[in-house]
């Protein structure tokens, strides 16, 4: 059997501008994954997993305690897609797979879902490489497309999302994406790794156990910045700008200057957002870590947000004390290593 793993993110700096052709860094954390095995077989097939693909409940109560911690739709539909992505990319690149090498897949993962940390892109990443490595075609796929066959996958199950997920647990490590410019085949940006060293310390992830529908929201916003609303424009320009500024506090070493970026992030997210879209619990998590006047902002569309204690040990001890209180779980932030081919 081949096993391949792959990490959940943050969205560090620059988020959600990276789906209006803006930039922004990402990192990948060994906090969460997904892991998916494939294992040769006479036919093709896909293994449900006992907790995410469930189908079967004991009440109409236990179907609604599923459904609205797990979501729609478990993992396999997800490896499903990419299977049909992957051999649509074979086929059209010219690139000879031997049909006879059937396999099954399955696949676990721990990371919480709906709240923001790419943990469904995580399933089907993991699940292209298993197939990368089951044919032996990793070198013919190069590693720029592959954020946009995973992202292609996604979009064919109806999931809201951009590049920045898919790019991040493809590379590892820390990246800074820029999307003022991309390739108009594969849709790429530019991609520029950054030293995890670099990764301040008492960088915390926070999230919600009872989180809601991640996704939803982006929706008024993507239609003012195709409408070409000024004020959502020039918001979106600024965001990036959070990007362009906090590789510079990165590679400086200056954490006050990435902790004032990370606020600066959010309050442009939330000016043009508005707090009804981004919900109560999402601003309560915000506003409890600045309770300790640490730094925070979203990781991704909701339900979990990066947290930034220059200050130190003292207070990172207050942040997870009113964290704890709060009814929110609080992790330091484990980066992950730069992905090998």
């Amino acid at each position: 059997p081949i096993t391949r793993r792959c990490f959940a993110r943050i969205g560090f700096l620059g988020n959600p501008s990276d789906g209006y052709g803006g930039a922004c860094i990402s990192i990948s954390v060994q906090n969460f994954s997904a892991t998916v095995t494939l294992t040769p077989s006479e036919k093709l097939g896909f293994v449900k997993h006992p907790k995410h693909d469930n189908d079967e409940f004991t009440s109409l109560a236990h179907l609604h305690h599923h459904l609205h911690h797990h979501g729609y739709g478990g993992g396999v539909r997800l490896l499903q897609a990419i299977c049909k992505q992957f051999y649509e990319y074979t086929r059209k690149h010219g690139i000879d797979l031997d049909h006879s090498r059937n396999f099954t897949l399955s696949y676990d993962t721990d990371v919480p879902r709906q709240v923001g940390l790419a943990g469904s892109s995580a399933i089907v990443c993991a699940g292209l490489s298993c197939l990368m490595a089951h044919y032996g075609v990793a070198a013919l796929i190069p590693r720029h497309v592959r954020p946009s066959l995973v992202l292609a996958a996604e979009q064919d199950l109806g999931i809201t999302a951009g590049l920045q997920d898919r790019v991040i647990q493809v590379y590892g490590g820390m990246v800074y994406m820029d999307f003022s410019s991309v390739d108009p085949v594969t849709g790429a940006g530019t991609y520029t790794p950054l030293s995890t060293s670099l990764v301040p310390s008492h960088l915390y992830l926070v999230w919600t156990d009872n989180p809601s529908e991640s996704g939803k929201v982006h929706s008024t916003v993507k239609q003012r910045w195709l409408a070409g609303e000024a004020s959502v424009r020039q918001g979106m320009q600024q965001v990036a700008a959070c990007a362009h500024e906090g590789r510079a506090a990165l590679q400086a070493g200056d954490g006050s200057a990435l902790a004032a970026l990370m606020d600066r992030n959010f309050e442009l997210r939330r000016s043009m957002f508005g707090d009804d879209a981004l919900g109560a619990t999402n601003i309560r998590m915000i506003e409890v870590a600045r309770s300790v006047g640490a730094a925070a902002k979203f990781c991704g569309s909701g339900g979990a947000v990066v947290v930034l204690c220059p200050q130190g040990d003292e207070q990172a001890a207050r942040l997870k004390e009113a964290m704890s209180k709060a009814g929110f779980c609080c992790e330091a932030v484990q980066v992950a290593a730069e992905m090998q081919d």
